[in-house]
Protein backbone atom coordinates (compact mmCIF):
# COMPACT_ATOMS: atom_id res chain seq x y z
CA UNK A 1 0.00 0.00 0.00
CA UNK A 2 3.02 2.28 -0.06
CA UNK A 3 2.33 3.13 -3.67
CA UNK A 4 -1.22 4.17 -2.80
CA UNK A 5 0.07 6.50 -0.12
CA UNK A 6 2.56 8.03 -2.55
CA UNK A 7 -0.21 8.60 -5.09
CA UNK A 8 -2.43 10.25 -2.49
CA UNK A 9 0.49 12.42 -1.41
CA UNK A 10 0.74 13.69 -4.98
CA UNK A 11 -3.00 14.42 -4.86
CA UNK A 12 -2.58 16.38 -1.65
CA UNK A 13 0.34 18.39 -3.02
CA UNK A 14 -1.35 19.11 -6.37
CA UNK A 15 -4.83 19.88 -5.08
CA UNK A 16 -3.67 21.84 -2.03
CA UNK A 17 -4.36 25.55 -1.85
CA UNK A 18 -0.85 26.96 -2.64
CA UNK A 19 -0.57 25.35 -6.09
CA UNK A 20 -3.89 26.47 -7.62
CA UNK A 21 -3.74 29.84 -5.88
CA UNK A 22 -0.25 30.50 -7.26
CA UNK A 23 -1.42 29.71 -10.78
CA UNK A 24 -4.50 31.88 -10.30
CA UNK A 25 -2.44 34.85 -9.16
CA UNK A 26 0.21 34.50 -11.87
CA UNK A 27 0.29 37.15 -14.59
CA UNK A 28 1.36 34.99 -17.53
CA UNK A 29 -2.00 33.15 -18.09
CA UNK A 30 -3.48 36.44 -19.29
CA UNK A 31 -0.76 36.63 -21.94
CA UNK A 32 -1.47 33.15 -23.30
CA UNK A 33 -4.81 31.76 -22.07
CA UNK A 34 -4.63 28.68 -24.30
CA UNK A 35 -1.43 27.52 -22.61
CA UNK A 36 -2.92 28.34 -19.20
CA UNK A 37 -5.97 26.20 -19.97
CA UNK A 38 -3.65 23.34 -20.91
CA UNK A 39 -1.76 23.67 -17.61
CA UNK A 40 -5.01 23.58 -15.61
CA UNK A 41 -6.19 20.51 -17.50
CA UNK A 42 -2.89 18.72 -16.87
CA UNK A 43 -3.06 19.44 -13.13
CA UNK A 44 -6.62 18.14 -12.91
CA UNK A 45 -5.72 15.09 -14.99
CA UNK A 46 -2.84 14.36 -12.61
CA UNK A 47 -5.14 14.36 -9.59
CA UNK A 48 -7.74 12.18 -11.29
CA UNK A 49 -5.11 9.69 -12.51
CA UNK A 50 -3.59 9.46 -9.02
CA UNK A 51 -6.99 8.71 -7.49
CA UNK A 52 -7.82 6.16 -10.17
CA UNK A 53 -4.49 4.34 -9.81
CA UNK A 54 -4.79 4.33 -6.02
CA UNK A 55 -8.32 2.95 -6.32
CA UNK A 56 -7.17 0.09 -8.57
CA UNK A 57 -4.26 -0.84 -6.28
CA UNK A 58 -6.39 -0.49 -3.16
CA UNK A 59 -9.10 -2.70 -4.62
CA UNK A 60 -6.47 -5.25 -5.61
CA UNK A 61 -5.14 -5.25 -2.05
CA UNK A 62 -8.57 -5.73 -0.46
CA UNK A 63 -10.13 -8.19 -2.92
CA UNK A 64 -8.13 -11.23 -4.00
CA UNK A 65 -10.19 -11.79 -7.15
CA UNK A 66 -9.41 -8.29 -8.37
CA UNK A 67 -5.72 -8.79 -7.57
CA UNK A 68 -5.64 -12.01 -9.55
CA UNK A 69 -7.18 -10.30 -12.57
CA UNK A 70 -5.03 -7.16 -12.42
CA UNK A 71 -1.75 -9.04 -11.99
CA UNK A 72 -2.67 -12.12 -14.02
CA UNK A 73 -0.16 -11.45 -16.85
CA UNK A 74 2.63 -10.48 -14.43
CA UNK A 75 5.17 -12.83 -12.85
CA UNK A 76 5.00 -13.44 -9.07
CA UNK A 77 7.94 -11.09 -8.43
CA UNK A 78 5.92 -8.14 -9.75
CA UNK A 79 2.94 -8.97 -7.51
CA UNK A 80 5.24 -9.31 -4.52
CA UNK A 81 6.82 -5.92 -5.26
CA UNK A 82 3.52 -4.16 -4.53
CA UNK A 83 3.12 -5.93 -1.16
CA UNK A 84 -0.65 -6.35 -1.51
CA UNK A 85 -0.99 -9.70 0.23
CA UNK A 86 -1.50 -8.29 3.74
CA UNK A 87 -3.64 -5.18 3.44
CA UNK A 88 -4.03 -3.28 6.72
CA UNK A 89 -7.45 -2.43 8.11
CA UNK A 90 -7.25 1.19 7.03
CA UNK A 91 -6.70 0.09 3.44
CA UNK A 92 -10.31 -1.10 3.25
CA UNK A 93 -11.63 2.23 4.48
CA UNK A 94 -9.36 4.14 2.10
CA UNK A 95 -10.43 1.99 -0.85
CA UNK A 96 -14.11 2.51 -0.02
CA UNK A 97 -13.52 6.25 0.18
CA UNK A 98 -11.81 6.28 -3.21
CA UNK A 99 -14.60 4.17 -4.70
CA UNK A 100 -17.19 6.59 -3.38
CA UNK A 101 -15.22 9.49 -4.83
CA UNK A 102 -15.06 7.81 -8.23
CA UNK A 103 -18.78 7.07 -8.20
CA UNK A 104 -19.58 10.63 -7.10
CA UNK A 105 -17.38 12.10 -9.83
CA UNK A 106 -19.08 9.94 -12.45
CA UNK A 107 -22.50 10.97 -11.15
CA UNK A 108 -21.61 14.67 -11.25
CA UNK A 109 -20.31 14.39 -14.82
CA UNK A 110 -23.42 12.48 -15.91
CA UNK A 111 -25.66 15.02 -14.22
CA UNK A 112 -23.88 17.91 -15.95
CA UNK A 113 -24.15 16.26 -19.37
CA UNK A 114 -27.84 15.41 -18.91
CA UNK A 115 -28.63 18.93 -17.71
CA UNK A 116 -26.71 20.48 -20.60
CA UNK A 117 -28.55 18.35 -23.15
CA UNK A 118 -31.91 19.15 -21.56
CA UNK A 119 -31.23 22.89 -21.55
CA UNK A 120 -29.92 22.74 -25.11
CA UNK A 121 -33.02 20.89 -26.27
CA UNK A 122 -35.31 23.45 -24.68
CA UNK A 123 -33.35 26.32 -26.20
CA UNK A 124 -33.45 24.76 -29.66
CA UNK A 125 -37.21 24.22 -29.39
CA UNK A 126 -37.69 27.90 -28.50
CA UNK A 127 -35.45 28.98 -31.38
CA UNK A 128 -37.38 26.88 -33.87
CA UNK A 129 -40.52 28.75 -32.86
CA UNK A 130 -39.10 32.27 -32.77
CA UNK A 131 -36.18 32.56 -35.19
CA UNK A 132 -36.39 32.62 -38.99
CA UNK A 133 -33.49 31.30 -41.05
CA UNK A 134 -31.05 33.95 -42.20
CA UNK A 135 -30.19 33.89 -45.92
CA UNK A 136 -27.06 31.91 -46.74
CA UNK A 137 -24.72 34.93 -46.75
CA UNK A 138 -23.47 34.26 -43.22
CA UNK A 139 -23.61 30.49 -43.04
CA UNK A 140 -25.34 28.42 -40.33
CA UNK A 141 -26.76 31.34 -38.38
CA UNK A 142 -30.17 32.17 -36.97
CA UNK A 143 -31.53 35.63 -36.31
CA UNK A 144 -33.57 36.05 -33.16
CA UNK A 145 -36.01 38.94 -32.87
CA UNK A 146 -34.78 40.77 -29.80
CA UNK A 147 -34.00 44.43 -29.17
CA UNK A 148 -31.01 43.58 -26.97
CA UNK A 149 -27.77 42.95 -28.88
CA UNK A 150 -26.43 39.47 -28.26
CA UNK A 151 -24.78 36.54 -30.00
CA UNK A 152 -23.94 33.05 -28.86
CA UNK A 153 -22.92 29.65 -30.15
CA UNK A 154 -25.19 26.72 -29.38
CA UNK A 155 -23.32 23.39 -29.43
CA UNK A 156 -24.98 20.29 -30.76
CA UNK A 157 -25.65 18.51 -34.04
CA UNK A 158 -25.65 20.61 -36.04
CA UNK A 159 -24.06 23.50 -34.10
CA UNK A 160 -25.94 26.75 -34.36
CA UNK A 161 -24.84 30.39 -34.23
CA UNK A 162 -27.55 32.73 -32.92
CA UNK A 163 -27.54 36.52 -33.37
CA UNK A 164 -30.24 38.94 -32.26
CA UNK A 165 -31.63 41.69 -34.47
CA UNK A 166 -30.36 44.16 -31.88
CA UNK A 167 -26.80 43.01 -32.59
CA UNK A 168 -27.29 43.31 -36.35
CA UNK A 169 -28.60 46.87 -35.96
CA UNK A 170 -25.95 48.00 -33.49
CA UNK A 171 -22.78 46.39 -34.82
CA UNK A 172 -20.86 47.29 -37.95
CA UNK A 173 -19.92 44.56 -40.39
CA UNK A 174 -16.36 44.33 -39.00
CA UNK A 175 -17.63 44.24 -35.42
CA UNK A 176 -20.14 41.53 -36.29
CA UNK A 177 -17.38 39.48 -37.91
CA UNK A 178 -15.36 39.83 -34.71
CA UNK A 179 -18.29 38.58 -32.64
CA UNK A 180 -18.88 35.63 -34.96
CA UNK A 181 -15.18 34.77 -34.96
CA UNK A 182 -15.20 34.87 -31.15
CA UNK A 183 -18.11 32.44 -30.97
CA UNK A 184 -16.63 30.14 -33.61
CA UNK A 185 -13.42 30.11 -31.56
CA UNK A 186 -15.41 28.66 -28.65
CA UNK A 187 -16.90 26.02 -30.92
CA UNK A 188 -13.62 25.09 -32.60
CA UNK A 189 -11.86 24.57 -29.26
CA UNK A 190 -14.83 22.66 -27.74
CA UNK A 191 -14.92 25.02 -24.77
CA UNK A 192 -18.38 23.77 -23.83
CA UNK A 193 -17.00 20.35 -22.81
CA UNK A 194 -14.24 21.98 -20.77
CA UNK A 195 -16.81 24.17 -19.01
CA UNK A 196 -19.00 21.15 -18.25
CA UNK A 197 -16.04 19.23 -16.80
CA UNK A 198 -14.87 22.10 -14.60
CA UNK A 199 -18.42 22.82 -13.39
CA UNK A 200 -19.07 19.17 -12.54
CA UNK A 201 -15.85 18.84 -10.52
CA UNK A 202 -16.41 22.12 -8.68
CA UNK A 203 -20.01 21.19 -7.90
CA UNK A 204 -19.13 17.70 -6.73
CA UNK A 205 -16.09 18.73 -4.67
CA UNK A 206 -16.63 22.37 -3.63
CA UNK A 207 -14.05 22.15 -0.83
CA UNK A 208 -11.18 21.07 -3.11
CA UNK A 209 -9.28 24.27 -3.99
CA UNK A 210 -7.93 22.90 -7.28
CA UNK A 211 -11.40 22.14 -8.66
CA UNK A 212 -12.88 25.44 -7.45
CA UNK A 213 -10.09 27.48 -9.04
CA UNK A 214 -10.18 25.29 -12.15
CA UNK A 215 -13.85 26.16 -12.65
CA UNK A 216 -13.37 29.89 -12.07
CA UNK A 217 -10.31 30.14 -14.29
CA UNK A 218 -11.82 28.04 -17.06
CA UNK A 219 -14.80 30.39 -17.38
CA UNK A 220 -12.37 33.32 -17.54
CA UNK A 221 -9.68 31.84 -19.79
CA UNK A 222 -12.03 30.48 -22.46
CA UNK A 223 -13.34 34.02 -22.99
CA UNK A 224 -9.83 35.44 -23.21
CA UNK A 225 -8.83 32.71 -25.67
CA UNK A 226 -11.86 33.43 -27.87
CA UNK A 227 -11.09 37.16 -27.69
CA UNK A 228 -7.58 36.43 -28.97
CA UNK A 229 -9.02 34.40 -31.84
CA UNK A 230 -11.25 37.31 -32.84
CA UNK A 231 -8.59 39.99 -32.39
CA UNK A 232 -6.04 38.15 -34.51
CA UNK A 233 -8.48 38.16 -37.42
CA UNK A 234 -10.42 41.40 -36.93
CA UNK A 235 -8.12 43.55 -34.78
CA UNK A 236 -8.02 44.35 -31.08
CA UNK A 237 -9.87 47.66 -31.32
CA UNK A 238 -12.69 46.25 -33.45
CA UNK A 239 -13.14 43.32 -31.07
CA UNK A 240 -13.14 45.63 -28.04
CA UNK A 241 -15.74 47.95 -29.59
CA UNK A 242 -17.91 44.97 -30.51
CA UNK A 243 -17.70 43.71 -26.93
CA UNK A 244 -18.71 47.12 -25.59
CA UNK A 245 -21.62 47.47 -28.02
CA UNK A 246 -22.94 44.03 -27.12
CA UNK A 247 -22.75 44.58 -23.38
CA UNK A 248 -23.55 48.26 -22.78
CA UNK A 249 -27.03 47.38 -21.55
CA UNK A 250 -25.48 44.88 -19.10
CA UNK A 251 -23.07 47.40 -17.63
CA UNK A 252 -19.79 46.36 -19.25
CA UNK A 253 -17.86 48.92 -17.22
CA UNK A 254 -19.66 48.12 -13.97
CA UNK A 255 -17.70 47.15 -10.86
CA UNK A 256 -20.20 44.39 -10.09
CA UNK A 257 -18.37 41.07 -9.75
CA UNK A 258 -20.53 39.34 -12.36
CA UNK A 259 -19.62 42.03 -14.92
CA UNK A 260 -16.03 42.63 -13.88
CA UNK A 261 -14.72 40.14 -16.41
CA UNK A 262 -16.26 42.16 -19.24
CA UNK A 263 -14.30 45.22 -18.15
CA UNK A 264 -11.11 43.18 -17.84
CA UNK A 265 -11.60 41.81 -21.34
CA UNK A 266 -12.11 45.29 -22.80
CA UNK A 267 -9.01 46.64 -21.03
CA UNK A 268 -6.99 43.66 -22.24
CA UNK A 269 -8.11 44.19 -25.84
CA UNK A 270 -7.39 47.92 -25.74
CA UNK A 271 -3.94 47.32 -24.22
CA UNK A 272 -3.04 43.77 -25.33
CA UNK A 273 -0.26 42.17 -23.27
CA UNK A 274 2.65 40.61 -25.17
CA UNK A 275 2.28 36.91 -25.83
CA UNK A 276 4.67 34.45 -24.26
CA UNK A 277 7.79 33.80 -26.28
CA UNK A 278 7.62 30.69 -28.42
CA UNK A 279 10.24 28.86 -26.39
CA UNK A 280 8.42 29.73 -23.16
CA UNK A 281 5.15 28.42 -24.57
CA UNK A 282 6.85 25.23 -25.73
CA UNK A 283 8.58 24.72 -22.36
CA UNK A 284 5.43 25.35 -20.33
CA UNK A 285 3.34 23.08 -22.55
CA UNK A 286 5.90 20.27 -22.39
CA UNK A 287 6.38 20.45 -18.62
CA UNK A 288 2.61 20.50 -18.06
CA UNK A 289 2.19 17.47 -20.34
CA UNK A 290 4.80 15.55 -18.33
CA UNK A 291 3.06 16.13 -14.98
CA UNK A 292 0.25 13.57 -15.62
CA UNK A 293 2.94 10.98 -16.28
CA UNK A 294 3.95 11.15 -12.60
CA UNK A 295 1.06 8.92 -11.41
CA UNK A 296 1.93 6.35 -14.07
CA UNK A 297 5.60 6.43 -13.06
CA UNK A 298 4.74 5.92 -9.39
CA UNK A 299 2.26 3.15 -10.20
CA UNK A 300 4.51 1.12 -12.49
CA UNK A 301 7.85 1.78 -10.77
CA UNK A 302 7.73 -1.23 -8.35
CA UNK A 303 6.78 -3.61 -11.17
CA UNK A 304 9.46 -2.33 -13.52
CA UNK A 305 12.04 -2.53 -10.74
CA UNK A 306 11.08 -6.12 -10.02
CA UNK A 307 11.39 -7.05 -13.69
CA UNK A 308 14.81 -5.48 -13.96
Amino acid sequence: MTVCLLLLSVVALTAALPAPRALTRAAWPERDPVVALWVWQCLVATVLLCCLAALVLGTAAVFHTVRDRVFAPAPPSVTAAYDLSAAPVWATALTMLLAFGAAWTTAMLAREIVEARRSRGQARAQLRERAPDLPAARGPMLVLEDEYPDAWWMPGHPPQLVVTTGALHRLTDHQLDAVLTHERGHARAHHDWLLHLSTALATGFPRVPLFAHFCDQTHRLVELAADDTASRRCGHLTTALALIELNQHRGVLSCDSSRRLLGERVDRLLEPPPRLLRRHRALTTTVAALVPLLPLLITFAPGLTALS
